[in-house]
């Protein structure tokens, strides 16, 4: 399986090593699951990426549902592109977040970087994410991501992942810290680093197909 060609041209800008390896990582776990060809197709996927985003915690996840058939909208606080903090790929945004209802997707990627404390200043963001939530659709945060979901309000009484560097600020919003490659409670999908990414893809496939 492979990523259609087009779409990382209209949604990332970048390095052509990034690219390249970017595109790298998604075919390896791609084989991971050939059989399961387009599994997710009919699904609708938003992914939640401002400024500052960490490019393959974007790049990956995305290859991955595309790949299964998923159509992906990019939604920030605006349109237009925004810039990785740690490369120099950008990702197109295709609509802000008051253009777009909780109600016209299946399932909500948050990837990490610095992109979730721009994301968590603004309430739009903060209610979009937490209407899909609490609607029981499936919802994946990595790395600095579950900020999104603290500021919701909704990690109280889950088993959560995340970057060490907020485990703190995830058990003081009543969640338990696990330090896990995966760890998903109910809707809830959460994962540290981009190495456990394909933990994080399975995880949100099987959720998104109701296993």
């Amino acid at each position: 399986m492979r990523v259609p060609d087009l779409m990382f041209a209209r949604v990332f800008r970048g390095s052509l090593i990034a690219t390249v390896a970017g595109l790298l990582i998604v075919s390896g776990i791609s084989a991971m699951a050939t059989e399961h060809g387009k599994s997710l197709e009919g699904k609708q996927i938003a992914f939640l990426v401002a400024e500052g985003v960490q490019d393959a915690e974007a790049l990956v996840p995305l290859g991955y549902v595309v790949n299964r058939g998923a159509q992906v909208t990019v939604v920030g606080t605006g349109s237009g592109l925004v810039t990785a903090y740690n490369s120099d790929m950008q990702v197109r945004v295709d609509k802000a977040v008051d253009d777009v209802s909780p109600d016209d997707f299946d399932g909500l990627v948050i990837p990490g970087g610095r992109s979730p404390a721009n994301l968590r200043e603004h309430k739009a963001v903060v209610d979009f994410a937490r209407k899909l939530t609490k609607a029981g659709k499936p919802i994946a945060a990595i790395c600095h991501g579950p900020q999104v979901l603290i500021t919701a309000g909704v990690l109280d009484g889950k088993k959560a992942s995340g970057y060490s560097g907020i485990a703190d600020e995830i058990r003081d919003a009543g969640a338990h810290y696990v330090d896990a490659a995966m760890v998903r409670d109910g809707n809830i999908i959460t994962s540290r680093l981009p190495k456990d990414l394909p933990d994080f893809c399975a995880a949100f496939e099987k959720a998104l197909l109701g296993k």
